[in-house]
């Protein structure tokens, strides 16, 4: 009896420990939120560094984008909840030892934060836009008036979005990092390296919204280095995974002749990193501007496909095999 229900239960869908409920939106959740504390960093640092000149869509234009990107990447988050109606929750308590609270808690700061810094901006950046916001019955005055505070507070909004962009960059790899039945998902690199993945996707966005070339000029030498600074931070992972325990050398293997082999190499490292970060040194180092779309779209496409690739894998590698542990072969000597 023993063997018939070990044997045969295992093949019942879900009876195993394989997270397949977490699926496409998940990972574009991930790369939305890298993408928007990106955003934040970028739009805060024109500010505070005056590049109203050098760079006018960042300082100026860039900041509604985060909200935006941020909001989407919230509703493919809540189209994979469960119970979609319990998702206040989140907000009914704190667990300082759950990264998905730290994350829930995290974006109350991030909103405020990102939304004074678009009104701080409205007026030069969006000028018909706010008019139009001005003109709103029962609601005009009140939007006025928080604009001329944002923009009489410019500065040290901006400064206040930095750390929010930088925690919610980050927060993105802990979230995994924080599973430790993932060995794939278990390191602290996941952190950094999905922070520099949304700065560079930030970058390239930039390069492809901006006018001005000056602009492109400077968001893509900039990009160009969170380009080399992210390959470095993948060696790292790569090199921690190698000389970690057997299960992270199991799951690395995935990357080195296994199922991800292509997904990582070719999708990831040389058509989302390695072909863009060719691309823009030659742009600047020629001084003219060939394929001008082609770098940043390959650079959006690969912060994606580093998400997807670092999901799956978590998903499909853990620290037990089963398969071994309910053997029945493994119950004959129960037997005389």
């Amino acid at each position: 009896m023993l063997e018939e229900v070990l044997a045969t239960a295992r093949f019942n869908p879900k009876i195993d420990p394989f997270l397949a409920i977490w699926d496409w939106r998940i990972a574009v959740y991930l790369f939305l939120g890298g993408i928007t504390a990106g955003i934040m960093c970028f739009s805060a640092w024109a500010v505070l560094a005056n590049k109203e000149q050098q760079a006018p869509f960042a300082t100026w234009r860039l900041s509604l984008w985060g909200p935006i990107l941020l909001s989407l990447g919230m509703t493919t988050l809540f189209l994979d909840l469960e119970h979609k109606l319990y998702v206040f929750r989140f907000y009914t308590t704190f667990r300082p030892d759950s990264p998905m609270s730290y994350g829930a808690w995290i974006l109350i700061f991030v909103y405020p934060a990102a939304i004074a810094l678009i009104l701080s901006n409205l007026r030069q950046g969006y000028p018909l836009f706010a008019s139009w916001v001005e003109r709103i019955p029962m609601g005009g005055r009140l939007l006025g008036g928080l604009m001329d505070w944002a923009e009489r507070y410019r500065r040290p909004i901006a400064a206040w979005n930095i750390p929010f962009g930088i925690a919610l960059g980050i927060y993105t790899g802990i979230l995994l990092s924080g599973f430790m039945a993932r060995p794939f998902w278990n390191s602290a690199i996941l952190g950094p390296l999905f922070l520099v993945s949304g700065l560079s996707t930030a970058a390239a966005l930039v390069v492809v919204a901006a006018r001005k070339p000056t602009e492109r000029h400077l968001f893509t030498r900039v990009d160009v280095g969170l380009i080399l600074t992210e390959l470095a931070i993948v060696a790292l992972l790569l090199i921690s995974l190698a000389t970690g325990a057997h299960m992270q050398q199991e799951a690395l293997a995935t990357l080195f002749g296994g199922d991800y082999t292509i997904a990582f190499w070719v999708w990831f490292i040389a058509l989302g990193l390695v072909a863009p970060l060719m691309l823009e040194a030659w742009e600047l180092h020629d001084g003219r501007v060939r394929w001008a779309l082609l770098a940043p779209v390959l650079v959006l496409a690969g912060g994606y496909i580093l998400r997807r690739v670092v999901l799956d894998i978590g998903l499909e590698v853990n620290w037990t095999h089963f398969a071994t542990q309910f053997d029945p072969a493994l119950l004959q000597p129960l037997h005389p």
